[in-house]
Parts: C-alpha cells; sequence; structure tokens
C-alpha cells in the first residue's frame, strides 16, 4: 500500500541495512490483520463481502465468455483477493492482478496464494509495482471487479476525483469498483460517492460501522465507459496509513 518514491516521507527511508532488520512501516500497518477483532479485520470482512456480492452478481459464463477479471490498487497482503477466490464458488473463473509496492507485502500476498488451495496462485497475478501508475494494469483492464482499498485515506481529494474518473477505464460496463476511506474529520466519504455517481457508478452497498471510523463501498458502472489511459499518474500517497489524509 505504499506507492512511488514516497517511503521515506511514510517512514520508510534511512538505513537500507536497518530496514531490512525490520519489518517495514507497511509491514507493521498490516499486523491488526492477525487479530479477528481488530478494526482492519472488520473491514476486511466488510470488503469480502462485497467483492463475493459482485462475483454472485457477473453473469454466468453462457453471457460472460472469458474469466472474470480482478484488479486490486495498493493491495497489501491481498487478503481480500485472495481468500475470496479461494472460497467463492466462481473462483475457478477469476483472473486477478494484484498491485503492491512493499517487497515484503508482494512476498506475503504471493505465499498466502500459493497456500490458499490448488490452482488459486495460478489465477492471481502479484506484481510489485507502483499502483498509482496506469500502465501496471494496460494487459487486464478493462476490469469485472477493482479494489480501491487503502487507498483514499491517505491521498488527496484532487487525486480521489481523478483516480474515480479513470475508474470507468478500469471497469466494463457493469464493472464493480469496491472502496474504502476512513470517516475521521474531514469526513469526505459524502464527495467519494457523490463522484462515484457523477462518473456513472450506482451505489449498491455502503457501510459505516458505529464505533469505528471505516466506510466500505460498493458501486457498479452502469454509466458510460471511457477508453483507458495508460500513461496517467493516478494519485500521490500523502497519508501513511496511521496518519491519514
Amino acid at each position: 500500500m505504499v506507492l512511488g518514491d514516497h517511503r521515506e516521507a511514510a517512514g520508510m527511508g534511512g538505513d537500507r541495512g536497518a530496514e531490512s532488520a525490520a519489518p517495514s512501516h507497511w509491514v507493521r500497518w498490516h499486523a491488526p490483520y492477525e487479530d479477528p477483532s481488530s478494526m482492519l479485520s472488520r473491514r476486511l470482512a466488510a470488503v469480502q463481502s462485497m467483492v463475493r456480492a459482485a462475483l454472485d452478481e457477473i453473469p454466468g459464463p453462457a453471457t460472460h465468455p472469458g474469466p472474470i477479471r480482478m484488479v486490486s490498487l495498493c493491495a497489501g497482503q491481498g487478503r481480500d483477493v485472495i481468500d475470496v477466490v479461494a472460497t467463492h464458488p466462481r473462483g475457478p473463473e477469476v483472473s486477478a492482478m494484484l498491485v503492491e509496492l512493499d517487497p515484503a507485502l508482494v512476498a506475503f500476498a504471493r505465499e498466502r496464494a500459493a497456500a490458499a488451495g490448488p490452482g488459486v496462485a495460478e489465477r492471481i497475478r502479484i506484481v510489485e509495482g507502483d499502483a498509482s501508475q496506469t500502465h501496471c494494469y494496460g494487459d487486464d483492464v478493462p476490469a469485472d471487479i477493482v479494489l480501491v482499498c487503502g487507498v483514499f485515506g491517505n491521498i488527496s481529494p484532487a487525486d480521489i476525483t481523478r483516480t474515480i474518473q479513470a475508474m470507468r477505464g478500469f471497469c466494463v460496463q457493469g464493472g464493480h469498483v469496491v472502496w474504502t476511506r476512513h470517516r475521521r474529520q474531514p469526513d469526505l466519504t459524502p464527495t467519494v460517492r457523490a463522484d462515484l455517481a457523477a462518473a456513472g457508478f450506482t451505489e449498491l452497498a455502503f457501510e459505516a460501522p458505529e464505533g469505528s471510523v471505516m466506510a466500505i463501498g460498493h458501486h457498479r458502472l452502469d454509466g458510460a465507459t471511457a477508453p483507458f489511459d495508460p500513461d496517467q499518474q493516478l494519485f500521490d500517497f500523502v497519508g501513511d496509513g496511521w496518519n491519514p489524509v
């Protein structure tokens, strides 16, 4: 979930020897996933539920030739995609591509996919790269499901709008977007939802659980698609997960 050349700004710079001896900033950020009661685990469960709902809605092979394409930006440990592909009845139809820059998180995701069951790792390609650069996705879009989780809380409002507009080129007609964003002040989730509506996405679900600051959304592109631009930078990370914007 760390982008571009901003590891130093996110607390990941400094001596390379020290960095190799200790978990990176983003590895430490992911640690609460090991606690099923943590806020991150609760958010993960909601995201996975929405991804399953999206898979349920996609037409069957008779009217949907080829694989179900799935793309995840800033994929982190890949739990939201890997666990669903491993357990959903339509998992064998999925061809997923996950983009993540932190090499330790990439390694974790690849190991998790390999351990998830027969054929799962073959259906999920995990790329070590900068998820803000659209050229990463040229072979995998337009997709049926796009995950933008852990992104909107760490980028500027202008970059949120830019990324949402770009999703019209990432999605097939009827494609799904699942996203997350915190609700700390200023709460920009109303803006995210309005931007998605303006871009032609219909809201299918929005969860903002009481007692937490997290929010999770699920939208479908019912409006017009747009050409995919392979030479665009979508966003610049200015938050670091623990100190989101």
